[in-house]
């Protein structure tokens, strides 16, 4: 009994003593590690982490170091070692073949049921044909490929960046209201008696007379679409309008102030009364704001970029537009520039404004059909195909910003009978709805190759698959193998549980005869994020890579709808030019100013119109919520309020 009190006592620093030697060799490791990722530049776990980790891998080795001996110590031990190594190795041979066997049968039944209903699931057939070099948009010439295609190289990305064609920089010159003040109108105090040429105070609309002489000195003005504010009016030879109004006494600065508020040109900048050395006269200053002339923006544009616009439109002429590449993996395919397109939108919609402001809609008029032609890129005639769900939605986004160019031009009342006629022709070409489900039908496709050519280890850690870029530490790395001992044929069980959550999000996207019902595409949104859970084995896949068709949906079909409106708005413009009025009813404006009047995409009834009491006419979509809210407004933002209303 003591000899074995003994050996007992003996043993606990002996284990003490190898426990440490072991948390020594491990950290050790890490210090080494800690070297050689600040020589590469990779990532490492924080000291806290690495300290928690020596401690615990010192633990385990500690323990298979003391199960080494006792196997080791007589061949008995060891050949019941082996026994139960030789059995689970069995087991867990026999669990992965079944469950390899299961989850691929599974997948083959649900791939046919879906090819027989029509989805294409075989990426071969997505990958576009060869495309001979002078048909195609893309091999122009070498600035077309570097700078409308992503930078795939990190030699592409520094060839873009130092290519002078075609660069949008937002270098225009910009002129600082509050630093130069610029003086645009004086107001001279006279009594009634003496003029009958002004504007007597007293009178009910004052304040409305002297706004009106203001906003003729200065010109109409547009909040550009890359966030730039652009006026009609040239700070260099802006000439301040005179303005005579009649008073039995001089007004105070704060008694012309509530005549003119500050605010008046929200768009611009705040206004500052002062007064003069002459009591009777008043200066009026623009302050508090940064605006560029249009004049301004349109000669910088075409001396610096305006022949490169040119090109662009002469390459839209081929018949074609296929990014030259390697299209064998789906994640790793060529795709456009978003960055560029989304620039060159804003920058065709601010020169449209700029051209409208100072009178001159056939120059406007070509500026926005590069914006409606541009989108053939993203289109990608002959085959429009493969489109990932983000080019539909860039698609989307670029025709939404047309359209808002277009209303831009109603309330500048610029357009005129040619351009009218050429924007609703434009207008009837947009079809925005079928690219979406096209698009997830491609995204499907993506899933299915994913899950049949990637294993758990590459989908879990992102390193090829997602194209991820973050350094991972050997740690990770190690650890990352673990998902190799995962059986593949839970792969075929993602595929097949994403697939079929993504089915009816497809089939809910657009009836055949192109009417939207905004309760099934929510509730097959709602029934996915249900049933999608991060920790499901089963559902990893379709958490990360299904997309909210919701919110896509909601975007495409308000643009659509808007697109729609646009073109009934310019048959009323046209009518209106014609006959000197709007029309009583829509159905008056067929066949002769517009062929047929699309209906409401929601739900399929007439879009609601009526001329209004001030001269205008109110059109409108039920929108998203489906309710006739009377024209009230409605936005993205929050589609349970409001209609989907044309600006004009």
């Amino acid at each position: 009994m003591n000899d074995q009190v003994t050996n007992e006592t003996k043993r606990k620093p002996r284990l003490l003593i190898a426990w440490l030697v072991f948390f020594a060799i491990i950290a050790a490791l890490f210090v080494w590690a800690d070297v050689d990722a600040a020589r590469h530049h990779t990532g490492n776990p924080a000291p806290w982490q690495q300290f928690l980790h020596a401690a615990i891998g010192a633990t385990v080795a500690l323990g298979l170091f003391v199960f080494a001996r006792w196997t080791f110590r007589c061949w008995k031990n060891f050949r019941r070692v082996l026994i139960a190594l030789a059995v689970l190795v069995t087991l867990y041979a026999a669990f992965c073949t079944e469950e390899n066997w299961r989850g691929k049968r599974a997948w083959l039944q649900y791939k046919a049921e879906l090819e027989s209903k029509g989805a294409v699931l075989d990426w071969q057939k997505y990958i576009p044909p060869h495309i001979p070099d002078d048909q195609n948009f893309f091999t122009v010439n070498t600035n077309f490929y570097l700078r409308f295609v992503k930078a795939q190289t990190d030699e592409h990305g520094l060839a873009a960046s130092s290519l002078q064609w075609l660069t949008l920089s937002n270098g225009f010159p910009i002129v600082n209201l509050d630093k130069l003040k610029p003086l645009i109108a004086e107001i001279t105090v006279a009594a009634p008696t003496e003029t009958a040429t002004a504007i007597p105070l007293q009178s009910t609309n004052a304040a409305s007379q002297l706004q009106t002489a203001l906003r003729n000195a200065v010109g109409r003005d547009a909040n550009g679409f890359a966030g730039f504010k652009f006026t009609e009016f040239q700070i260099s030879n802006l000439v301040p309008a005179k303005i005579t109004v009649l008073a039995d006494s001089t007004p105070n600065i704060a008694e012309l102030e509530k005549l003119i508020p500050p605010t008046l040109f929200t768009n611009i900048g705040k206004l500052a009364i002062t007064a003069t050395a002459d009591s009777k006269r008043f200066q009026i200053h623009f302050t508090d704001g940064r605006v560029t002339a249009a004049a301004d923006y349109l000669a910088w544009g075409n001396a610096h970029y305006a022949a490169d616009l040119d090109d662009v439109r002469a390459a839209l002429k081929r018949p074609y537009a296929i990014i030259p590449g390697d299209y064998s993996f789906p994640p790793q395919m060529p795709i456009p520039n978003f960055v560029l397109m989304r620039a060159l939108a804003q920058t065709l919609a601010q020169r449209t404004q700029c051209h409208l402001m100072l009178g001159q809609p056939e120059k406007a008029l070509h500026e926005l059909t590069l914006i409606h032609d541009m989108c053939r890129i993203l289109q990608k005639p002959p085959t429009g195909k493969p489109e990932t769900l983000v080019e539909a939605m860039i698609n989307v986004a670029i025709h939404g910003l047309y359209v808002a160019t277009v209303q831009d031009g109603f309330r500048l009342h610029a357009w005129q009978e040619p351009q009218l006629a050429a924007i609703q022709q434009q207008l009837r070409e947009v079809d925005l709805l079928p690219w979406i489900p096209r698009a997830m039908r491609n995204e499907q496709c993506h899933i299915t190759y994913l899950g049949e050519h990637s294993s758990f280890r590459e989908i879990f850690t992102g390193s090829r698959i997602f194209g991820s870029s973050r350094p991972r530490t050997w740690q990770e790395k190690l650890l990352s193998h673990g998902y190799d001992l995962l059986p593949r044929g839970w792969l075929f069980q993602n595929i097949v549980f994403a697939t079929s959550l993504e089915e009816p999000m497809i089939e809910s996207c657009i009836t055949a005869d192109g009417v939207i019902h905004p309760e099934a595409v929510e509730g097959s949104m709602s029934n996915l994020v249900k049933k999608v859970d991060h920790r499901s084995l089963f559902g990893y896949l379709a958490a990360i890579a299904i997309p909210n068709i919701t919110k896509a949906m909601q975007t495409g079909t308000m643009n659509q709808t808007l697109a729609n409106e646009g073109q009934i708005a310019c048959a009323l413009e046209r009518y209106k030019l014609t006959n000197g009025n709007y029309p009583d009813a829509l159905a008056t404006l067929a066949p002769q100013f517009i062929e047929k009047i699309p209906n409401d995409i929601i739900g399929g009834q007439p879009l609601h119109y009526r001329r209004t009491d001030d001269g205008k006419f109110l059109l409108y979509s039920v929108g998203w919520n489906e309710t006739d809210d009377g024209g009230t407004s409605g936005t993205l933002a929050d589609v349970k309020k409001g209609d989907w209303v044309w600006k004009n």
